[in-house]
């Protein structure tokens, strides 16, 4: 696709380009897995980030460069703001927050739960969204004030009546080693409390898992933009709540998306857990 006037911008062209974007990393994610399923890159293409248990790949790279490219392609004076270093502003008021492949430890090992992330914000703000599984071919997209959608069909949460105790929540933990003490230390309260926790390792797959009703809630710290950027309008526009947390032991804050009727329950149970 490309823009009529880049300088100007609507929803819905901004929604479809993010799209065509996603899936073209997504074919490069899926041709590059076979030499890397199975932790092979760990010896020879990866690096360290925040810590040693914190990853990047050439294929991070890879994916950011083409996400990158072909934006600047359609919208070339659009800002940037990629996980793997893309940086630069641009003058129509439309930021592209990139997490070119979201889940890189899954990705190492052949889970297949990792994902592209593409959002576009306006005054810090995300407006469109889009998360694309590779192997599964799902497109999860939501558009500002217009509605979330899985593969072209409408998500919209309803309120179920569960009670917390019923409700599967979906969780995150940090790469560094003394947070994530802390976060076992909460875990054992929040734990009996639930229906049960998983932990699938792709926080914008987690914002969608809230968004379709496979997880009723969802909570993680220490995310950046680009973990959320995209997972959240999608969420949000399914009829999630989704909050930023402060006060739990972390930086920055836990943010914490959940079905209609849950977030008060959740946000109580995990203040909770953080003053035990």
């Amino acid at each position: 696709m490309t823009a009529a006037n880049p300088s100007r911008y609507s929803q819905s062209d901004l929604l479809e380009l993010a799209q065509e974007v996603a899936d073209a990393a997504g074919d490069l994610l899926r041709a590059r897995l076979a030499s890397v399923a199975g932790g092979l890159l760990l010896a020879t293409g990866a690096s360290s980030k925040s810590s040693p248990t914190d990853l990047v790949t050439d294929v991070d790279r890879a994916s950011e460069a083409l996400i990158v490219g072909a934006l600047l392609r359609a919208r070339p004076d659009d800002g940037m703001q990629g996980e793997e270093g893309s940086s630069r502003k641009g003058s129509t008021g439309v930021t592209w927050v990139i997490d070119p492949l979201d889940g890189t430890i899954n990705y190492l090992y052949g889970i297949p739960a990792f994902a592209v992330s593409i959002a576009a914000s306006v005054g810090g703000r995300s407006i469109v969204g889009v998360v694309h599984n590779p192997l599964t071919g799902e497109m999860f997209t939501g558009s500002q004030g217009e509605g979330a959608w899985l593969d072209g069909d409408p998500l919209r949460l309803q309120p179920t009546g569960r009670p917390l105790a019923e409700a599967l929540v979906g969780t995150g933990f940090s790469y560094s080693a003394r947070n994530r003490a802390a976060q076992a230390r909460m875990l054992a309260i929040i734990l009996p409390a639930v229906r049960d926790i998983r932990r699938a390792g792709s926080a914008a797959l987690d914002l969608c898992a809230v968004a379709c009703g496979r997880l009723d809630a969802y909570y993680e710290a220490e995310l950046k933009p680009w973990d959320l950027a995209a997972g959240e309008v999608i969420a949000r526009e399914a009829g999630a709540t989704v909050i930023s947390l402060e006060g739990l032991p972390a930086d920055p804050p836990t943010v914490v998306a959940a079905a209609p009727g849950l977030q008060g329950p959740l946000v109580e149970l995990l203040e909770r857990s953080a003053s035990n």
